[in-house]
């Protein structure tokens, strides 16, 4: 803090910079902050009025989606996709790769449905209903799922010795890295449709969902190719001579390695695809920035957008702090030696 005069000074003017801002953000957070009430009318005190985030929380978590099939969305984020996780991280063998078939394969499909409804009784919801925390989870969810194995396909094409395959994976990869996501969302809303039949009919979201899985893999490839290339030589020997097929050399001694010394990469990866889902408001997708920031333009809230957005920060914060604090375990538990 203090090895160097410039060490000195940056740190004095930290601190004094704390010394301004946290009591005030102390006074108007808390202190004086209204908690109860149910209109704007209520907070009087000067502070931040919390009873905005307190009477409009339903819908900064479901957006317009129906109170009565809001069991649903509990059912699927908090008992469906964390047993199929856990089920990943207990089960070794063949269980294990039942459960990652699930998780790929089945749990998209499931969830889907589930949300959606029109099938098995459940009433049909659409998405023009979903919206805030739930549609972010929906679009970050989607991204990562397909992201991860995708990549992973054209990392192993990019380092082919298949000239047309890698060319093919090189091209992809390089596009849609070169394409801002807002430009992909805009393009997947407004050309995707003219290149389907005319009785293909694509929502906004599944567009959205689309855009944002393939923009992800391209990034993600990229992330585990660095991975591959820093395996060493010798490993990639080591299997061949032990008469192993590509498949398999890959399966069993390349990937597990790779992906292990890149695990910070895909988390960084992760964490921004999550934090870049609030693009989708430009399609007319009410993510949880979006409706946040839509329920601030609310005439008997006018004024107290502030407090939505502090709202928004925090909430965004936790969970990419929590996604963080959680790869970080992945990684300690799978190279104990960096712990």
């Amino acid at each position: 803090m203090f090895a160097s005069p410039v060490h000195a000074v940056l740190t004095v003017l930290a601190l004094y910079l704390l010394y301004r801002i946290v009591p005030q953000l102390f006074l108007w957070a808390l202190w004086l902050a209204d908690f109860r009430g149910s209109t704007a009318a209520d907070c009087t005190s000067g502070g931040a009025c919390w009873v905005f985030i307190k009477v409009r929380l339903s819908q900064f978590l479901y957006g317009f989606y129906p109170e009565s099939e809001r069991w649903r969305v509990w059912l699927l984020f908090l008992g469906i996709t964390p047993a199929t996780f856990l089920a990943l991280w207990c089960c070794e063998g063949k269980k294990r790769l039942w459960a990652l078939l699930f998780a790929l394969l089945v749990l998209p499909v499931l969830s889907w449905y589930l949300l959606r409804g029109g099938v098995f009784g459940l009433p049909e919801v659409r998405p023009n209903l979903w919206g805030g925390m739930m549609l972010t989870l929906v679009v970050a969810s989607a991204g990562l799922l397909f992201s991860l194995p995708f990549g992973i396909l054209l990392a192993l094409g990019r380092t082919s010795d298949m000239p047309f395959l890698r060319g093919v994976c090189v091209a992809f990869i390089e596009l849609w890295r070169g394409v801002p996501l807002v430009t992909v969302l805009f393009m997947a809303n407004v050309m995707l449709p003219l290149f389907l039949p005319p009785s293909w009919h694509i929502d906004n979201l599944m567009r959205a969902l689309i855009g944002v899985a393939l923009f992800a893999s391209a990034y993600m490839a990229e992330v585990v190719r660095g991975g591959l290339q820093a395996i060493p030589r010798g490993q990639f020997e080591a299997a061949d001579s032990l008469g192993l097929g590509y498949w398999a050399k890959m399966r069993l001694i390349i990937l597990p390695q790779a992906l292990t010394t890149v695990i910070p990469g895909i988390t960084n990866t992760f964490v921004g695809l999550f934090k870049d889902t609030t693009l989708v408001s430009i399609i007319g997708l009410y993510d949880f920035l979006g409706i946040v920031h839509s329920a601030g333009q609310d005439p008997a809230w006018l004024g107290h957008g502030m407090e939505g957005y502090a709202f928004c920060a925090l909430v965004y914060f936790l969970l990419c702090y929590g996604m963080s604090h959680t790869s970080y375990r992945i990684e300690r538990h799978f190279t104990p030696e960096r712990a």
